[in-house]
């Protein structure tokens, strides 16, 4: 049984103000060549399809193109609902896409026997057993208790999505008996594990209640696919606990990663192996950081991954110069006649600047409302240490509100 293992892909992202429509339309195309390649069974989403719940039109009809073409290709599609998703908006289709062998698990169902997948092999028999979870919001499992101190919450909603997990498995494995085989069994998450290292992009999801989820408390599962963390890695250097990471770099501090999705092999019921899978780079993207001597030879050794049609987009962030007035013009005089595109500028003392005068043009619609903050905020003088509190505060509020309209 082959399966593989993807994540995060935030279908309709704007990365200051740019579109990430064609990098997307180049990932799709590449990973229907791999299910062909590698006669993949099984392709797993684990959360994040889109960047937002209520993504842009052509956004849904990338992923409606998707699935339509991955049909042709006899590998089943298994999409889960992630922080970012809407569960109302990924479940609107949920019935026309099974008839197109897709099943789509938006939020945790009313009835768990909805979340526990059968997945078959090209042949059409039974292959494996997917204890189908994705992201689980605190209002899913559990009922708010008052007085409750926040490191009880945290507590609780630990315990409740253990027991999610250990209830789900425990129907996999009647499930695996009354198929009279050694199905392998295997899980899937949305959700930070304890030792999972993140990156800027990834959003905080269990605000004041939950930090990280314990892998003692999964379910003995054969192997457990990961989403929500974009750095593809083990978890606490298990083989069987694995985050895939996105598919595209959804932040500079993501640009040198390799990104790359994971070919899992399961062989009677137990993991074969788990092979990735690199996923090349059509966008360059850099972030480069120095005084404006070192930044211009590091500018123009940029510049050689970039071309008119596709210049290199950079964040750059200028150490020992940074009390320059001017620095945006410096730093556009260095980028004169060069196919890159600087996104971002950061001061070494903590200030940022989102983007080159004239050339960022961005409107509200391009942005998102964390970005919009972050720009009024970054305009206002204050160090990155004063910022930092009110930045999480904003990501507080707004998630409490997105939590209320979910």
């Amino acid at each position: 049984m082959r399966i593989l293992h993807t994540s995060d892909w935030h279908l309709g992202q704007h990365f200051m103000g740019k579109t990430r429509q064609a990098e997307h339309q180049a990932f799709c195309a590449w990973l229907i060549e791999q299910v062909r390649a590698h006669e993949v069974d099984a392709l797993l989403i684990a959360g994040d399809v889109f960047d937002t719940g209520a993504p842009p039109s052509y956004a849904r009809e990338q992923y409606n193109r998707f699935v339509v073409e991955l049909r042709g290709s006899g590998c089943e599609l298994v999409v889960l609902g992630g922080n970012h998703d809407s569960v109302a908006m990924l479940g609107e289709s949920k019935t026309l896409l099974a008839q197109l062998g897709t099943r789509v698990v938006p939020g945790v169902c009313e009835q768990l026997a909805e979340q526990l997948l059968v997945l078959h092999r090209r042949d059409g028999t039974p292959g494996a057993l997917l204890c189908a979870v994705p992201f689980i919001r605190p209002r899913d499992v559990l009922l708010s208790q008052a007085g409750q101190s926040a490191q009880d919450k945290q507590l609780s909603l630990q315990q409740a999505i253990g027991q999610h997990y250990q209830a789900l498995y425990a129907l996999a494995e009647a499930r695996r008996a009354e198929l009279g085989g050694e199905l392998p069994i295997i899980a899937s998450g949305h959700l930070t594990t304890v030792g999972a290292s993140a990156s800027e992009s990834v959003r905080e999801i269990y605000v004041g209640s939950l930090e990280a989820f314990p892998t003692s408390a999964f379910p003995p599962a054969a192997y457990i696919a990961l989403g929500h963390i974009h750095r593809p890695q083990k978890v606490g250097g298990l083989e069987h606990i694995r985050y895939c990471g996105s598919p595209l770099p959804l932040s500079f501090d993501e640009a040198r990663q390799q990104k790359e999705v994971l070919l899992v092999e399961l062989e009677g019921s137990a993991l074969r192996s788990v092979t990735a899978l690199p996923v090349p780079r059509l966008q360059p993207l850099l972030a480069l950081r120095g005084s404006l001597k070192v930044l211009e030879a590091a500018i123009a050794e940029a510049a050689q991954q970039g071309s008119s049609a596709r210049p290199v987009w950079l964040e750059v962030q200028v150490s020992s110069d940074d009390y320059l007035s001017d620095l945006q013009l410096r730093i556009a005089a260095l980028c004169e006649g060069l196919p890159v595109e600087v996104l971002r500028i950061r001061r070494e003392r903590g200030t940022a600047v989102a983007a080159l005068p004239g050339q960022a043009k961005e409107t509200l619609d391009e942005l998102s409302v964390e970005e919009v903050f972050a720009q009024r905020l970054s305009s206002e003088t204050l160090d990155e240490a004063q910022q930092a509190p009110l930045l999480a505060l904003y990501r507080q509020v707004v998630g409490e509100l997105r939590e209320g309209q979910a």
